[in-house]
């Protein structure tokens, strides 16, 4: 990996569209999964509790780094860490979200909004005690659109903007050794399209035959596709259906309200201050060191924290 100059955020974008190729990796890219590593570093947000979200890197320690639903995401983590090694300037957090907004667009997808700032937790103490039990509040693939709803919800959410956010299944596909599920979405799954919505419509999605969880499949171009009870929902739900036509119809209407809420949910959890720096919105305080990737020093009146004993 390549140095670049302190704040030159393009020139990590550059290092980053370096490493997605990656021959007899899944479909031979490493963009889905680093789109997956910026959800989840992000997802876990709920606005009411005001913890949680993308700031932080909270995946770098247990509880987080061990739940079920991040499984894999360790792959993903290793394959940007020689970036971060290069460029100790940039914060985890930074580097994760902008890692998979570069990946969206790499992959024929819209410009994602994005902003740094973002500092890291100095300890897994200093993340617990910020972030609290935010386990389970990442989506369950084999529940309906009522558990959506609950998910999205907490996040600042509306029914349009879950249904853009689908979107993301028309890159990779699930590992059964990983979610137990099994199979990519999208003939093309490294290729950012509005396929996933057509898929949705147009074919007949039956139960697969298998030892596996229950999830749909179809025969597509001699390739096993499959769908999820999650994606089944967007079609069966009356609030969500039409916006699923809308997309599937509409690629460039896609790309605009997908860019618009993936960069919202990049953002969710990030409070920044007058220069640009993200803290925390709980307690209006920082409870971790800032990272040298930030770029800013504490200010004068931020006394350090001290670490507490024991997501």
């Amino acid at each position: 990996m390549s140095s670049v100059p302190k704040g030159d955020y393009d020139g990590i974008r550059a290092e980053v569209k370096k490493i997605l190729k990656r021959p007899g990796y899944d479909d031979g890219s490493i963009g889905p999964v680093l789109v997956r590593l910026a959800w989840h570093a992000s997802g876990t947000y709920s606005a009411k509790e005001k913890n949680g979200g993308s700031n932080g890197a909270g995946m770098r320690f247990a509880p987080e780094s061990s739940d079920g639903a991040n499984a894999g995401l360790e792959f993903a983590r290793e394959f940007i860490d020689p970036i971060h090694a290069a460029n100790p300037w940039i914060s985890y957090a930074d580097l994760w979200t902008l890692a998979g907004a570069t990946a969206v667009e790499a992959m024929g997808g819209p410009k994602i909004p994005w902003k740094p700032g973002r500092t890291d937790f100095a300890s897994e103490v200093a993340a617990t005690e910020y972030r609290g039990n935010i386990d389970n509040r990442l989506p369950d693939a084999a529940l309906g659109a009522q558990h959506i709803r609950d998910v999205f919800y907490r996040m600042g959410f509306n029914d349009q903007e879950i249904v853009a956010l689908s979107g993301a299944h028309n890159l990779g596909r699930c590992h059964a050794d990983r979610s137990g599920f099994d199979g990519p979405w999208v003939v093309n799954p490294i290729r950012f399209s509005n396929q996933y919505f057509k898929l949705l419509l147009t074919r007949k999605w039956v139960p697969r035959k298998w030892d596996g969880p229950f999830q749909y499949e179809a025969i597509v171009a001699g390739t096993r596709l499959m769908m999820l009870p999650t994606d089944i929902a967007l079609i069966e739900d009356p609030v969500f259906r039409p916006w699923v036509e809308k997309y599937a119809a509409d690629q460039a209407l896609l790309f605009k309200d997908f860019a618009a809420a993936f960069g919202k949910l990049l953002e969710l959890g990030v409070d920044r201050d007058g220069t640009g720096v993200a803290h925390l919105v709980k307690g209006g305080g920082c409870p971790f060191a800032a990272a040298a990737g930030a770029g800013a020093a504490r200010p004068a009146n931020h006394p350090p924290v001290a670490a507490k004993a024991r997501l």
